[in-house]
């Protein structure tokens, strides 16, 4: 069974359409998937890990391994499947010769989910750890390396230079693979010479601020780019503003590598603002936003996002000054991954999945407006009881730390409800001779 779809001289288009089919069942396959690990391991867990901390009073309550499990599950099996589904769906936008590598594309889910379900288990249960954490590490860098050779695979030579949004984004692509790589690297040294489940504290965290600001992050900035000017109406970006907030953002990575945190914090800050100005995220729109089958608030969330990846940056800058505890860090992560990364994923996501899905229509604009409310909703109430209850400023707090939980998983359960019921519906072109009957 052939399941390269080459390209045909004969009927170009019927080879157009059969690829765009085959990318379609790739993406939403790793889309499910990627929503299967936001709720399950992601989520699920990180909300019960969240109430037997508030319970204790205490952070370290909790097994730094099952902290660790939950954050993988988050960047690495909902965004970084997100990620790589896009990825491989944008292969036949691109002028090549070469038909979609739908064996590529199915491999790479296959080995990808497997390795990101392997390192959660690991972590979580602690059943053959020192023989799944190493496999998990191996299979999620032979998923990726499908991915990545697919993409090389499909630029075309001669079609002039690249825009910005593509150099962001693929620079993000090879942090990816390098991260991948340091991720396969450490989880080896780890049931090598050590007897724990966790990653050494300091470890853990500089792999995180990796792969938040050399993944997430740009990549984000790279399809704001692209897709702000369109969804949104906003100015075509400065691409200067946007070359220079990466530059400084791998200031920041590599700083933070040399426990230069002062340097860091500044240099991430100073990237955030050259960012949402170089994308004139607080200019107002010079087009109409295209609001067809979204909720009409869709560009204010958007910039709302932005206002949490600045917060993120002032905490993490006042967390080096002050924190003991571990409550600015830790509101400063949380208003970065879930205010920004997860907040533009709620907005965006449902603006451009449904569409890379099967052409089908968002099932409910207004569960897209409550699930981007309670998500910032519970952000907040996170990002304050956080800061002020792990640093004993005020008691109370450690009773709201639940209810921030419960609220951002209300609203993760509806983003899921809502793409899920998406992707069950057939198509809007199929729906239509109904709708007329």
């Amino acid at each position: 069974m052939n399941l390269v779809l080459p390209s045909t001289n004969s009927d170009p288009n019927a080879a157009r359409i059969a690829s765009e089919r085959q990318s379609q069942r790739v993406v939403t396959a790793f889309v499910v998937s990627g929503i299967l690990f936001m709720l399950l391991p992601g989520t699920f867990l990180g909300v019960w890990n969240l109430l037997s901390i508030s319970e204790a009073h205490q952070p370290s309550s909790i097994p730094q391994a099952w902290l660790q499990a939950h954050g993988q599950a988050q960047i690495f099996g909902w965004i970084g499947s997100f990620i790589i589904g896009i990825g491989f769906y944008s292969l036949t936008k691109m002028k090549s010769s070469r038909g979609f590598p739908a064996l590529a594309g199915w491999a790479s889910w296959s080995l990808w989910t497997s390795g990101v379900l392997l390192r959660w288990l690991a972590g979580v249960t602690g059943d053959e750890w020192r023989i799944l954490l190493p496999l998990s590490g191996v299979l999620q860098l032979l998923g990726y390396l499908f991915f990545f050779t697919s993409v090389r695979r499909h630029r075309s030579p001669g079609t002039g230079k690249p825009e910005a949004w593509m150099r962001l984004v693929f620079a993000a692509t090879i942090v990816f693979l390098l991260t991948l790589v340091a991720n396969c690297s450490l989880l080896f040294w780890q049931v090598l010479h050590t007897d724990s489940l966790a990653l050494p504290h300091v470890l853990d965290q500089q792999f995180v601020v990796l792969a938040v600001w050399g993944i997430l992050v740009p990549t984000i900035w790279g399809f704001n780019s692209r897709w702000l000017p369109i969804f949104a109406g906003l100015e075509q970006p400065n691409v200067l503003s946007l070359y220079l907030a990466y530059g400084l953002s791998i200031v920041g990575i590599v700083t933070t590598f040399f426990q230069l945190l002062p340097i860091a914090e500044v240099a991430f800050l100073f990237a955030a603002l050259l960012a949402a100005e170089g994308l004139h995220v607080w200019k107002r729109s010079v087009n109409p936003p295209k609001l067809i089958n979204v909720h009409r608030s869709f560009a204010w969330f958007v910039r709302l996002t932005y206002v949490w990846l600045l917060i993120s940056c002032i905490l993490a800058m006042l967390a080096v000054i002050w924190d003991t505890s571990g409550g600015l860090w830790g509101a400063s992560r949380h208003a970065l991954t879930v205010g920004f990364v997860a907040g533009m994923v709620f907005a965006i996501g449902q603006r451009v999945l449904p569409a890379f899905c099967g052409m089908r229509v968002l099932w409910s604009k207004q569960l897209m407006f409550w699930s981007l409310f309670l998500l910032f909703a519970g952000c907040t109430l996170r990002v304050l009881a956080e800061s002020l209850a792990y640093g004993n400023i005020w008691p109370f707090a450690w009773k709201i730390l639940p209810v921030s939980a419960i609220t951002e998983l209300t609203a993760v359960s509806l983003f899921a409800l809502n793409i899920g019921v998406t992707l069950l519906r057939p198509p809007a072109h199929l729906r239509v001779p109904a709708a007329t009957q």
